[in-house]
């Protein structure tokens, strides 16, 4: 359960709670070249900058996929894995300030348990859901605007699962690639096994390279390495994705290690310096086919098909109903844009999100000549030091009435644009 450290996929869906496959916007290949060599003209002022992400520019509409960010990011087009598997890079709308998004998905729990030779079952065996339908629910809030942050939470009870967490991205362009990692207030996903003793899961995010600017195809790669760690049971994992040479094809392999730490004396950051005999799997394949486990303690340790993301494609999701969505959710908030860009009247999408930036703008203005501060309605604080957002008693309203097909929430008192 690990992350690529790109963006997922955008997985468009109805907005009247009903399925529709997801599909990636219909833009021709040279049309996307085209927005690709504009957005490098634009970057090339930024060389040297040393996070983009913070810099408050704003891009013309033509340049922009009609997507909110805030739905564009999450990382469950396959949410019974916990991973998003296929998908384009670009660039969807910046979120303002109070602007949310929900969503459910609705899959069968068809995950085999990882079973080595020398177990007959699976530690984490729960036969109470197997082959029959799960509903995951998401939210997520824009908390912050300088710098840009949002919360998320990922709740699945039947399953006893829930995982939060903050979005914030840090981006240097190089000249000829962007450099993508987590922001400071990002650090990783949290996911909570409730039938576990509430075992949780720290997973770190590895650094991406967005290429493929001067060719106009992005191409997405990862040489990094990122962390899962559990304290309660002792158990950390360390992936290092591997390098590609220059003139070698992408092979997109990982390798890791799960083994027994000691959380108040961790000081292991690299494979290699890994103790052998504290070492009970070992992981390997290609982040975007085949990925293998080992156990170790197996009396012939043979490799166990952990996932195969090559044959996955993005689920569908489906969203509250227009009629039962507020004026800041996603969805709604842009809807004249996405209209106006997907009709090709750029011009008047320019001026429609000129009019949202503006009104930002002048809102953050009133509340810093009152001295008040922006609270979010549906997580307790913009960010906080652990990176663990916390449900407000709306935010819980909110995840809850989701899992139940109930969309009604009450107005905000105040908006962010």
């Amino acid at each position: 359960m690990s992350s690529t450290g790109g963006r997922p996929s955008p997985t468009p869906s109805t907005t009247e709670s009903t399925k529709s496959l997801p599909s990636v916007v219909t833009s021709q290949a040279n049309e996307d070249s085209g927005k690709l060599r504009a957005l490098l003209g634009i970057l090339k002022n930024f060389i040297g900058v040393t996070d983009i992400a913070a810099v408050r520019f704003s891009l013309p509409t033509q340049l922009l996929e009609p997507l909110p960010n805030l739905e564009y990011w999450n990382y469950l087009d396959r949410p019974e894995t916990f991973k998003y598997v296929k998908g384009k890079p670009c660039k969807p709308y910046n979120s303002v300030l109070g602007e949310f998004f929900r969503c459910t998905w609705q899959v069968k729990d068809t995950c085999q348990p990882i079973l080595g030779t020398a177990r007959k079952k699976s530690i984490i065996d729960d036969s109470s859901t197997a082959d029959k339908p799960v509903t995951l629910s998401y939210l997520t809030e824009q908390t912050s605007h300088h710098p840009p942050v949002s919360a998320f939470w990922i709740d699945c009870p039947q399953k006893g699962i829930f995982a939060r967490g903050y979005d914030q991205l840090s981006a240097k362009f190089t000249g000829t690639s962007i450099r993508v990692g987590p922001g400071n207030h990002n650090l990783g996903i949290f996911i909570n096994l409730k039938n576990r003793g509430n075992e949780e899961y720290q997973l770190t995010h590895p650094l991406a390279h967005l290429g493929g600017l001067l060719r106009g195809s992005l191409t997405v790669t990862v040489a990094d390495t990122c962390y899962v760690t559990c304290p309660k049971t002792g158990l950390k994992t360390i992936l290092h994705y591997l390098e590609e040479g220059w003139l070698s094809k992408a092979q997109n392999r990982v390798v890791g290690a799960i083994y027994k730490y000691n959380p108040n004396a961790d000081n292991i950051t690299k494979l290699k310096d890994v103790p052998e005999r504290d070492i009970v799997g070992r992981i390997e394949g290609c982040w975007k086919e085949k990925i293998f486990y080992t156990p170790t303690n197996d009396e012939k340790p043979e490799p166990v098909l952990l996932i195969d993301l090559d044959p996955l494609i993005p689920e569908a999701k489906t969203i509250p109903p227009e009629a039962d969505q507020l004026p800041n959710e996603s969805k709604r908030f842009w809807k004249d844009v996405t209209q106006a860009i997907v009709s090709k009247q750029y011009e008047t999408g320019n001026k429609l999100k000129q009019d949202i930036e503006k009104r930002q703008r002048d809102k953050a203005a009133e509340r810093k000549e009152a001295s008040r501060e922006w609270r979010p309605r549906f997580f307790t604080g913009a960010v906080t030091p652990v990176g663990r957002p916390d449900l407000t008693d709306d935010g819980r309203r909110a995840i809850d009435g989701l899992g139940k097909g109930d969309y009604k929430l009450t107005e905000n008192e105040e908006y962010g644009a």
